[in-house]
């Protein structure tokens, strides 16, 4: 807000006229899943009216005439009759955006969880390629995180496919690296992500789970399919600060220390700045500090693990991780944060990213280009289900409530079900109504708040109050094959009143 204050240009695209999107010089209000074909409007129009940065375009990109035909079907009125976005506004985007000296795209959830979320994040890109804004201070792609820390999870190798540092665990000399500090065998191909684990459950190829800091059980999409996959497990053990649907599962539970005041460490922003975190209070009761965890269980298997202290871990990781092998405690402590990568101790960081693309010749590969297609929700509507239901989070509140729910807030509200004016007339539905939605997977009943911020055929809800309403019983587990992120922002309902 300030950078609008001091004269930024806001444009905003979501379905739902949030406060945000009252800030904005434009709206663009689209369809849930139409993405990609605004994305690919704005290029060729960019294309159009000649606001490409051609010299980067050619000296630092591969795969650029590819995308030039990819998009060439997406125009204005396509757009429009695809996305419900006037052809007029999408121009005025595409036009500042290009035009603009700085420029950043940020995104959240509402890109990332269909079932083409990995080629919605490519469209993006293609725009930041296709006008150089990337690889300079003020410019770039940011993807906002919805949690504190979820960008050093993924960091320190949370993720199936990559080592701590973001380094391929597929590739041979990544693999010698850590073979060699950890003196095992790693094995030689990626581990599963989420939804494989939960595909694996159903062809019984994985029976136990060990949970760390999540909540399948109530954050999966088809949420009564994965309780059944859950309880059908041998063993589920679950390690967490609070006793969560999926804890009650389980069988084995480690209370866990609260990460932001129980333990020492580091967490990493959204802006990839690795901070120092400390610790202030005793885990109250039986609950221990995760690496206390890790390490007693370690010895539980047979392996003769000390109590590694938190600067310890901190410092094996800086000696197999180029991304953060200058950030010492001393130094986090000194500079209040360092971000990555940060090649040693004299190095102070880098304050962006992929400035290499802008060498002459370029530092390393070319960025690429990718042709992407318009690609609709799985789940079309029809008589049957006539609205589309997206979902997503308020501002007072995280995800599955675990972490939120047990506090009092005066935003707080509840539970609801956001409608259009429109729709709620329609459906003979006044404020604070009952009524019951259903999808193909299931029903929940949840009071109704109309929102004029809404258009019609779209309902909002969240899923902050599970024992109150359920919402994932309405979602559909369909996955991008890329991520395995599920649908979570589509799917088909109807609403009637009680």
């Amino acid at each position: 807000m300030r950078g609008v204050r001091n004269g930024a240009k806001l444009y905003v695209v979501d379905p739902r006229q949030t406060s945000t999107a009252r800030w904005a010089d434009g709206w663009l209000g689209l369809d849930v899943g139409s993405d990609i074909a605004l994305a690919n409007a704005v290029g060729r129009e960019i294309l159009a009216a000649g606001l490409e940065n051609r010299e980067f375009v050619t000296r630092a990109t591969d795969g650029f005439e590819e995308y030039r035909l990819a998009v060439e079907p997406y125009t204005l009125e396509y757009a429009e009759k695809t996305t419900g976005v006037p052809a007029s506004l999408i121009r005025e985007l595409a036009v500042a955006y290009a035009s603009a000296p700085k420029a950043e795209l940020c995104w959240t959830l509402g890109i990332t969880e269909h079932h083409n979320a990995v080629d919605n994040v490519r469209a993006l890109i293609n725009l930041a390629l296709l006008c150089g804004h990337v690889g300079r201070y003020g410019s770039g792609l940011n993807p906002l995180r919805g949690q504190n820390n979820v960008q050093g999870g993924g960091d320190m190798g949370a993720i199936p496919n990559k080592f701590p540092g973001g380094q391929d665990a597929e590739d041979p000399a990544s693999l010698a690296k850590f073979e060699a500090a950890w003196n095992v065998t790693l094995p030689r191909k990626s581990g599963w992500h989420l939804s494989d684990m939960f595909a694996a459950m159903e062809r019984s190829e994985l029976d136990t789970l060990y949970v760390i800091g999540e909540n399948p059980a109530q954050s999966e999409a088809d949420q009564q399919h994965a309780n059944e996959l859950l309880r059908g497990l041998k063993h589920l053990i679950v390690q967490d600060i609070f006793l969560t649907k999926t804890g009650e599962l389980a069988e084995v539970v480690f209370p866990a220390s609260a990460g932001w005041c129980e333990s020492e460490g580091t967490v990493t922003s959204s802006e990839r700045r690795v901070q120092r975190c400390r610790k202030a209070l005793e885990p109250p009761g039986e609950a221990r500090d995760d690496i206390v965890i890790m390490c007693e269980l370690a010895r539980r298997l047979g392996y003769e693990w000390p109590n590694y202290t938190p600067e310890q871990v901190w410092n094996e990781c800086r000696s197999l991780s180029p991304w953060h092998a200058g950030m010492s405690y001393a130094r986090l402590d000194e500079l209040d944060g360092i971000p990555w990568p940060c090649y040693d101790e004299q190095h102070p960081g880098e304050r962006f990213l992929h400035a290499r693309l802008w060498e002459n010749p370029v530092g390393g590969p070319r960025a690429p280009f990718a042709a992407v297609a318009h690609d609709p929700p799985v789940e079309a509507l029809d008589d049957e289900y006539p609205l589309r239901l997206t979902t997503g989070r308020r501002l007072d509140a995280f995800n599955t409530g675990v972490q939120s729910g047990g506090y009092r807030s005066p935003m707080r509200r509840g539970e609801r079900l956001d409608i259009s004016p429109q729709d709620a007339r329609s459906h003979g539905l006044r404020e604070g109504d009952r009524a019951r939605v259903s999808s193909r997977r299931g029903s929940v009943v949840v009071p109704i708040h109309i929102d004029n911020g809404l258009r019609p055929g779209l309902v909002f809800t969240t899923f902050h109050y599970n024992d109150e309403v359920a919402t994932n019983l309405l979602t559909i587990d369909a996955t991008d094959p890329q991520s395995g992120t599920a649908e979570f922002k589509a799917c088909a309902v109807r609403v009637e009143p009680l």
